[in-house]
């Protein structure tokens, strides 16, 4: 967040976008990219992310506004963080697409009105595991890691009753956080998980470790 080097604009996927302080930086992370990859957003060919495309978490809005651009009617973003949003916002407005871009102000669906259902809904998620009693020392905090998994236990229990009929719901993990507890927590809100995709990424920026990305399916326990 307080990188003396962190840029206003940054380039991906062939395009520029606007970055403020304080709004979690794709420049500084792969899990963006690996995102884009996932979603298959890379270009600008359509995607298999259906008409209606919910991003949690949106930060600069990036995700948000490539599924825009693949073809979604209808996206809607939304970030606990209020500069994140309005990053988003500035991003949907660059490349056009505010007409069919909402950005909410919200923490996981709680802005949402009652009957909004959606063909896709992704979160890349602040998969490090805090611990129970963890006191953030900002918003921005909260794109990195997750209390408890409390949010996380949420996103699970909440995000397959937004789906609209054959709909899915797609979280973005990694190996640097807690799968085994990720899954227990899913069985307890009567969820499992399903492995769709996964990546293994050298993460230069802060070491040379080499993590898994992993793109899990949430869906009811026994389907």
């Amino acid at each position: 967040m307080t990188r003396h080097d962190r840029p206003d604009v940054f380039f991906m996927c062939d395009r520029e976008w606007d970055l403020l302080d304080e709004v979690f930086a794709p420049v500084y992370s792969p899990s963006t990219g690996v995102g884009v990859d996932f979603l298959g957003l890379a270009d600008d060919t359509p995607a298999e992310v259906g008409q209606s495309f919910l991003e949690v978490g949106t930060g600069t809005g990036v995700i948000a506004v490539l599924a825009a651009l693949a073809g979604a009617e209808r996206v809607v973003a939304l970030d606990i963080s209020p500069k994140a949003v309005h990053n988003a916002e500035l991003n949907a407005g660059r490349h056009l697409v505010a007409d069919r871009v909402r950005v909410l102000h919200s923490d996981l669906f709680d802005r949402l009105g009652p009957g909004e259902r959606f063909d896709t809904i992704f979160w890349s998620s602040n998969y490090v595991l805090a611990p129970e009693g963890y006191e953030y020392g900002s918003l921005h905090e909260c794109a990195y890691v997750d209390a408890g998994y409390r949010t996380h236990q949420r996103f699970l229990a909440e995000a397959p009753d937004r789906l609209t009929p054959g709909g899915r719901a797609l979280l973005h993990f990694s190996s640097r956080g807690d799968l085994t507890a990720l899954r227990r927590i899913a069985a307890e809100c009567g969820r499992e998980l399903r492995t769709v995709d996964s990546v293994e990424v050298l993460e230069g920026e802060y070491g040379s470790d080499l993590v898994e990305h992993l793109l899990l399916e949430v869906l009811p326990a026994g389907r």
